[in-house]
């Protein structure tokens, strides 16, 4: 919680822009998802924490690594030591710009571009993908689904496993966004 408060604070110095356009989200749901003939792995956060600068389009989001769950504790294990090296990047992030203009006071479904650069174990990598924004009442419920080739960010998968996890994995995005008071 300390972290993504202090993430918060750097992100909202960084954009230095007034409070009507900054919109935070602090509970943030990721979800990854691995599907082979072998066994499927999801790992599964509700603590991302993300910043949009409605006027620029500027977007920031971030999520501890640490803070994936998984249904079995083993995967979890495998996750952070193996795959991730968590100690070592703790941390995810994808920084980019949402392509269309957001308006806050029109209410509605708008299907936006987002391009940016999204830093996973340390390799960071451009991508560009569509996302769901649904203005309501002042606030954004924004999500996206893509996928990440796990070799673009240098995770080794031993051979032993390797029939166990896809070389792409799904990453699916919910964010509900409330406007900085």
């Amino acid at each position: 919680m300390k972290n993504t408060c202090l993430f918060i604070v750097f992100t909202l110095i960084s954009f230095a822009v007034n409070a009507q356009q900054i919109l935070i989200s602090n509970n943030a749901k990721v979800s990854f998802f691995s599907s082979t003939v072998m066994e499927d792995i999801e790992g599964k956060s509700a603590t991302g924490g993300s910043v949009i600068d409605t006027k620029s389009g500027n977007i920031i989001f971030k999520v501890k690594n640490t803070s994936f769950q998984f249904k079995k504790k083993l995967m979890q294990e495998h996750f952070n030591e193996n795959y991730m090296e968590s100690e070592k990047y703790p941390v995810s992030e994808f920084k980019g710009t949402i392509k269309e203009p957001i308006n806050l006071a029109a209410d509605g479904t708008y299907k936006v571009t987002i391009e940016g650069n999204l830093n996973i174990h340390g390799i960071s990598k451009a991508y560009k993908t569509q996302a769901d924004l649904v203005v309501s009442k002042g606030t954004l419920n924004a999500s996206a689904v893509f996928k990440v080739k796990i070799a673009d960010h240098n995770i080794e998968i031993p051979k032993l496993v390797f029939k166990n996890i896809a070389e792409s994995v799904e990453v699916r995005i919910q964010a509900t966004y409330l406007a900085k008071k």
